[in-house]
């Protein structure tokens, strides 16, 4: 959600709001439990406030309350993941530049597998749903097979080399045709013939989230069952201060609200409720929200066979990704290629919601290179989000030099399937430095459920050098 207000608007404001009255701020006590906040009322006394309400936030949302803290959810919309989550594409996949960057994923589809336990909780609404259809992600010069198959050794992601003929048979109606480097599709050569073939790295437990926005309800359920409360329809307009720490915000109906903690969980606008704060000079890698669309089409006749499934496909070598969905339909997305210019917004509330003829004909007509008896529509359909991206297509998941101020932000596009895991990170960082642990000089790791790898959190530090393995785009 974002600040409101002209000075929110214009970034003027670059420092939070000290309270006069030092009393305005309860005193925390040596760890965050419950009763740390023991005057005033409950429906404005809070243990930790998370501003945005979309799968980070109410992922966030579910561990804190697992700590046994009283939680706020704060959002501008009027529904949880109504923001960037809903128009995710939502595919679970591993394929990522860092070993911390894949073993989270890998841990995440742990979660998503076993969604229900996970939650901890039977939402009346029913869970969302997890198809485990695979991945193919075809050969390309600026993702190096080898650098994967290094990585997934580590991790223990079981993957399969495909080469070019195995490609065409196992994806009918795939040209396997290496087409590298991507070019506008109005560029005469766009349609020269393939200088050689390409293969894939095929990894079978990757697959996708039928609903997006239902599995960030399904979070925000789960935690107001535990205690947590959504504020909605009510935006951030001032972060208080009490000397070095957060002190809580005031809301766009005056509502104050007092807390000790704020996490950070805004999406695109978080590098404004960062300036609201005044925070981030300290941040060694930036972030800016960026439109991003995913357009929807029927699927070929070749790719809705009966009793087939279908894996998502991440081609790079033309520049799109294209994953399955109910209905006979396909998702096209596209992952950034250098022809094409970036969307960079100023203001995420005016990026325009829907698709553009001229970039559904681009990422279409892209597709349809690759699954040939793809039509492309004369009518765009789909969908446009905004994302907040780092400078190297990673989260950033840690504390600040406010005290009390936490982020979960530069989530790039390819963090919904890290949800479960982005919670989990930030209610271990909240556990450990309210208790006194300096992360920054002694980095917490994170131990995973359900395959027991460490996770060590300075891979996502606000301080950390800018991952020179990144592929510059959405796929991390």
């Amino acid at each position: 959600m974002p600040p409101t207000g002209t000075d929110a608007a214009t970034g003027a404001v670059t420092s939070a709001v000290p309270d006069a009255a030092p009393d305005d701020v309860p005193d925390l006590a040596p760890s965050l439990a419950p009763d740390s906040v023991a005057s005033a009322a409950p429906d404005s006394v809070t243990d930790v406030i998370v501003v945005g309400a979309g799968v980070i936030g109410a992922s966030v949302a579910l561990e804190l309350a697992k700590l046994g803290l009283r939680v706020t959810v704060v959002d501008k919309a009027g529904g949880v993941g109504h923001g960037s989550t809903s128009a995710s594409s939502a595919i679970v996949r591993f394929n990522y530049s860092t070993r911390d960057g894949v073993a989270t994923a890998w841990e995440s589809q742990h979660c998503w597998e076993r969604w229900p336990d996970h939650l901890g909780f039977r939402d009346p609404a029913g869970p969302a749903r997890f198809h485990r259809a695979g991945m193919a992600m075809l050969d390309v010069p600026v993702a190096p097979r080898g650098r994967m198959t290094r990585l997934f050794d580590q991790v223990g992601v079981p993957y399969e080399e495909w080469e070019p003929a195995t490609l065409a048979a196992r994806i009918p109606g795939i040209d396997p045709g290496r087409y590298w480097p991507p070019r506008p599709v109005d560029d005469d050569r766009f349609f020269d013939d393939a200088r050689g073939a390409v293969g894939a790295l095929y990894t079978p437990d990757a697959g996708y989230v039928d609903d997006p926005q239902l599995a960030a309800q399904n979070l925000a359920a789960a935690a107001a069952h535990r205690g947590a409360r959504f504020v909605l329809n009510r935006a951030v307009t001032r972060i208080h201060t009490r000397g070095d720490r957060v002190g809580g915000v005031t809301l766009s109906d005056g509502t104050r609200l007092t807390a000790p903690v704020l996490v950070n969980a805004a999406g695109p606008w978080s590098g404004a409720l960062n300036r609201l704060a005044g925070v981030g000079a300290e941040f060694t890698v930036g972030v800016r929200p960026m439109r991003q669309e995913v357009h929807q089409v029927t699927a070929p006749a070749s790719w809705t066979g009966p009793g087939e499934t279908r894996p998502a496909v991440a081609d790079m070598d033309l520049g799109t990704y294209l994953r399955p969905a109910p209905g006979g339909r396909l998702l096209v997305g596209g992952t950034e290629p250098e022809c094409d210019p970036f969307d960079w917004v100023e203001d995420p509330d005016a990026a325009r919601p829907h698709a553009t003829a001229s970039r559904f004909r681009a990422q279409v007509t892209r597709a349809a290179r690759r699954l040939t008896d793809l039509t492309v529509p004369n009518t765009p359909s789909g969908i446009a989000g905004v994302y907040d991206v780092a400078d190297d297509w990673t989260p950033i998941y840690d504390r600040t030099d406010l005290d009390g101020f936490y982020v979960a932000m530069g989530t790039s596009g390819n963090q919904f399937k890290n949800a479960p895991l982005a919670g989990r990170f930030i209610a271990a960082l909240v556990a450990g430095v309210e208790a006194g642990h300096d992360h920054d000089a002694e980095p917490l790791s994170y131990h995973c459920e359900h395959t027991g790898h460490i996770i060590g959190l300075a891979a996502f530090s606000r301080k950390r050098p800018v991952n020179a393995d990144s592929s510059g785009s959405v796929l991390g």
